[in-house]
């Protein structure tokens, strides 16, 4: 009779040497539609009362845990390999670094499209935090808008469209925005690039560095818009807006004309202590139908990177961990995926991005996870690398124009190795695990903590 160990072992070399690979599918193509997004969470501060705990037993896991480390110079590789330099030539900041200028086109003339030439926009006037989202599926009135201005600890709040778009095919989640006035809600180096905000004005669509890089879209070049009409819209600029799972921004008046309902959403700053208690207050005073949440990601701050984990290493908490029964499924999900490919934007099962490898896999366990990885650094408590257990979650910073961004996750094997989605032309693989100057940190996925999280994005 064969040991646990050799059975493990066997698991192993399977893995290593490459299992077998599945061909991609092509994904089943919806109807074309506008659907509102709502990228507030929900309020997490009840969740994290009544979860926690000891970290599952995974000792006797029966998956392919390797027997041997990396070798140190594989433990210091990039995580991600970055994609060549922008635009200008410039090059890519680590993580923690100095954010790189934003890659933006210059402006050409083109046909049956809009133009991307330059708009006047107002200058930058310092920097706020977007700490809440209104939403609603209609026009928010002019009177809400003041009421909401109006409720005490609130500093500003901002008009825009709110939605998720087609964008060459796949969903996005977009904003449409006045750009002289929104533009101090961004990431740092997004709000200060004047070049994109005014492509943004003259009907150009600036999309995430993560998307525009990852899904090779070429900066100067079209995309194409599915909404109340087609459109082809210029892309002016690879720029992190900073708010969890936004994708793209357009002009005000262009989310209009795709069919995005006029000031169908409110982004309001105020004190991060008082979010809880406002977002109450606003409730009561909005139509029915809307919605306010806490944002669950915000936009970084120079020397503020994104957090990882719901509560520090160390705290006390209760209850929700991961069974062994979970982490076995989970882990062993996400190796069957092994050599599929990197496609920016996709869940599963035939292709997969960071952070759609992780939802879906953990999916097969019956974890409910969210669907950015920014979001996903949220879902349990922070754990020290010298703690790490199979099934932890791995963040790392490889966006140069927000270097405090979460913007890639693996799922961590055991012993050094982890799997991960990517970048596109590239398999999921198994990997060294990295914790070089891009490791932003690891969380233990706690699953009433990620449920909350991901029934908040939905």
């Amino acid at each position: 009779m064969h040991s646990l160990a050799d059975a493990v072992r066997r698991l192993w070399r399977r893995i290593v040497s490459g299992g077998p690979r599945w061909s991609a599918r092509p994904r089943h193509l919806v109807p074309v539609v506008i659907s509102l997004l709502a990228v507030a969470g929900a309020a997490t501060g009840a969740v994290l009362a009544t979860v926690g705990g000891k970290p599952a037993d995974v000792s006797g896991l029966p998956y392919g845990i390797p027997g041997t480390r990396p070798s140190a110079a594989q433990i210091t590789g990039p995580v991600v390999p970055m994609l060549g330099g922008n635009a200008d030539g410039g090059g890519y900041a680590e993580g923690g670094g100095k954010p790189i200028a934003v890659p933006v086109a210059r402006a050409t003339k083109s046909t049956n499209t809009r133009s991307a030439r330059p708009v006047p926009v107002a200058p930058l006037r310092g920097l706020r935090q977007a700490d809440l989202l209104v939403v609603a599926p209609f026009s928010l009135s002019r009177q809400v808008l003041a009421a909401v201005a109006r409720q005490p600890a609130v500093t500003a709040a901002e008009p825009i469209e709110a939605a998720k778009i087609k964008i060459n095919g796949a969903y996005a989640a977009v904003l449409g925005v006045d750009p002289s006035t929104f533009r101090g809600y961004a990431a740092p180096s997004t709000a200060a690039s004047d070049p994109l905000w005014q492509g943004v004005a003259g009907g150009g669509v600036a999309v995430s560095y993560t998307m525009g890089t990852l899904d090779r879209l070429s900066l100067g070049g079209q995309v194409s818009v599915s909404g109340r009409r087609p459109e082809r819209l210029p892309v002016v600029a690879f720029g992190t807006v900073g708010i969890g799972g936004v994708d793209a921004v357009v002009s005000d008046s262009t989310a209009r004309s795709l069919g995005v309902p006029a000031r169908n959403a409110i982004i309001v700053s105020a004190p991060p202590a008082s979010a809880a208690a406002l977002a109450a207050r606003i409730k009561d005073i909005l139509p029915r139908g809307a919605a306010v949440e806490p944002l669950v990601t915000e936009v970084t701050r120079p020397g503020e990177p994104s957090a990882v984990g719901t509560v520090p290493s160390g705290a006390a908490v209760s209850g929700g961990v991961m069974t062994a029964a979970q982490l076995t499924a989970a882990l062993r999900a996400a190796e069957s995926r092994r050599g599929l490919p990197y496609e920016w934007g996709a869940a599963g099962p035939a292709a997969f991005d960071c952070s759609g490898l992780v939802q879906w896999a953990f999916a097969q366990a019956g974890v409910s996870m969210p669907r950015v990885a920014a979001d996903q650094a949220r879902a349990g408590p922070v754990v020290p690398v010298s703690q790490l257990q199979p099934g932890d979650l791995l963040f790392y910073h490889t966006d140069p124009t927000d270097p405090g961004y979460i913007s890639h996750v693996a799922i961590y094997l055991g012993n050094g190795w982890m799997i991960q989605a990517p970048q596109p032309r590239m398999d999921v693989q198994v990997v060294p695990a990295s914790f070089g100057s891009q490791f932003a940190g690891a969380i233990r996925v706690y699953p009433r903590i990620a449920a909350g999280l991901a029934a908040g994005l939905a």
